[in-house]
């Protein structure tokens, strides 16, 4: 009974090791989880080294496909906001107005789908607001 004590600390220690040195995915780190939880399931139902490196091969391919969809799945939000972000950067354009002190103020407009336009207090515009417009929200 001892013995069987002994292996399940060294089991233990070993996974706490894994977990703590990491990887650079998730996809790494699921397979190293899985295979360390495979191994010491593989070795608790077989008890023999056959057993250990059964459980360890499907515990870390498991682990792997899991941790692989979701690196997938954080790649797609990753490229996703930066589409929207390349999107609201295209629709954004910089008016610099003069004030009476002879300072300018920077007026970032935004551009709508219809052809309008929306300035940073939420206003809105038909067309292209000159600089008389700005002037009266944003100028001094």
């Amino acid at each position: 009974m001892k013995q069987w004590r002994l292996k399940a600390a060294f089991y233990l220690v070993m996974v706490g090791l894994m977990i703590v040195a990491g990887c650079k995915t998730e996809a790494q780190n699921k397979a190293l989880i899985g295979g360390a939880v495979g191994a010491a399931a593989g070795q608790a139902i077989g008890r023999d080294t056959q057993g250990t490196l059964i459980g360890a091969g499907v515990g870390a391919g498991v682990g792997y496909i899991w941790g692989k969809s979701q690196d997938n799945k954080k790649d797609e939000e990753a490229d996703e906001a930066r589409a929207q972000a390349d999107t609201a950067d295209a629709n954004t354009i910089s008016v610099w107005i003069t004030n009476s002190n002879g300072s300018q103020t920077k007026v970032e407009l935004t551009r709508n789908p219809d052809g309008s336009y929306t300035g940073p207090k939420g206003e809105r515009y038909a067309t292209m607001p000159d600089e008389e417009q700005l002037k009266q929200a944003y100028g001094f």
